[in-house]
């Protein structure tokens, strides 16, 4: 039971705090030139697709705020499609259409990526930008994420998403955001703000149904030989899903989502030919992904070792950790001490969820986009 409660230990003690560190001293050996490299007065054409479903509530604030992004207007053309949504949406979004904002009806329910699919084929620019409606961005946004494409290298570019506040999904989102960045330094992300990322037209494939955009861009670009990086500048806030059932479920979706993309790109797991960005796939997808199923053999383990006052204390802390998110789920109390617990065990929950459907043949194939 040892050997058991030791390699969980240290998958779930890597997964979360040895990863970083380990970015933190590959960046360190490794400058980062891309300021550099980018021209700040580099302006590409660009063809921003936003995909929309009964997004009637919020779909106005975004075109207007996509219309007020500080990009030349000549420059930019903006692509609403809508996903068989029945609601206003589709009314909402045309009368825009005389302020240069491109509406595209698909009448069938057909997913995100049909959608997306559908926003390239009508798309003419040589950039092509991935918004979804429920993220606000900043003026300065859209110019700091393209300019980055001045260096020829780079295929691939996440802006930023934040959550205000300091609840769990808040918190979670700013430890991805670092992880990310350090990546971003070190060569290539290994995954990309799904509401608000960039890639080059050429590198750009038709989406699989059932896959990630977002992870699926960034692997399809670092497979080409290209990087994939981030944008720290580039910045849009989105507000928390408020209902811990309807994230859960959100988190169920998008992790299903990006393993199935995970499998797809197998062969970007071997380190022998994809080096330190094969590390970085398997650190923060893999075993992260799997880090519920070791919270799991970790605490049963730790059930037949407390003869000893160690493995007593280990366990303990266990118990006290899984009570402060409990006391989250239920709502009683919800300042950041039980906020984080909760969060981390509802997010490990949902992997063991979505790897279950992976394994026994499920994939998420239609679209349901979060309301927050």
């Amino acid at each position: 039971m040892r050997v058991v409660f030791w390699t969980s230990f240290f998958v779930i003690v890597y997964a979360y705090f040895g990863y970083p560190l380990l970015l933190m001293l590959l960046s360190r050996k490794k400058r980062e030139a891309d300021t550099h490299n980018s021209n700040d007065q580099y302006e590409p054409s660009a063809s921003l697709i936003i995909p929309v479903h009964n997004e009637e509530k919020i779909i106005s604030d975004k075109i207007q705020n996509t219309l007020s992004l500080d990009y030349p207007k000549d420059k930019l053309e903006i692509l609403i499609i809508s996903d068989g949504s029945t609601d206003q949406t589709g009314e909402i979004a045309r009368g825009y259409e005389n302020e240069g904002v491109k509406f595209f009806e698909q009448p069938l329910r057909k997913g995100k990526a049909a959608a997306l699919n559908r926003g390239l084929s009508e798309s003419k620019n040589e950039i092509i930008v991935f918004s979804d409606a429920s993220i606000i961005l900043e003026e300065k946004a859209l110019p700091n994420l393209l300019r980055r494409f001045s260096d020829k290298r780079i295929g691939c570019v996440s802006g930023e998403d934040y959550i205000p506040g300091e609840g769990g999904e808040g918190a979670y989102g700013r430890y991805e955001l670092f992880l990310r960045n350090l990546e971003s330094r070190i060569g290539s992300i290994v995954g990309a703000s799904g509401c608000f990322y960039t890639q080059r037209r050429d590198l750009c494939e038709p989406f699989p149904e059932g896959m990630a955009p977002d992870f699926f861009s960034v692997l399809k670009t670092v497979e080409k030989g290209y990087r994939a990086v981030t944008e720290p500048t580039a910045k849009g806030m989105m507000r928390s899903v408020p209902d811990p059932k309807s994230e859960f479920e959100r988190k169920v979706r998008t992790l299903l989502r990006g393993m199935t993309t995970l499998i797809h790109f197998k062969h970007l797991l071997n380190p022998f030919k994809y080096g330190v960005f094969s590390l970085q796939l398997i650190s923060h997808k893999l075993m992260r992904w799997s880090t519920g199923l070791f919270l799991i053999l970790l605490f049963l383990s730790n059930l037949f070792l407390i003869g000893s006052k160690f493995y007593l204390t280990i366990l303990l802390l266990q118990v006290a950790f899984y009570a402060l998110a409990f006391i989250g789920y239920l709502g009683i109390s919800r300042p950041f001490v039980f906020k984080v617990p909760f969060f981390f065990s509802m997010v490990n929950l949902s992997a063991l969820v979505a790897w279950f459907k992976y394994l026994s043949g499920h994939r998420q194939e239609i679209w349901e986009p979060s309301k927050r």
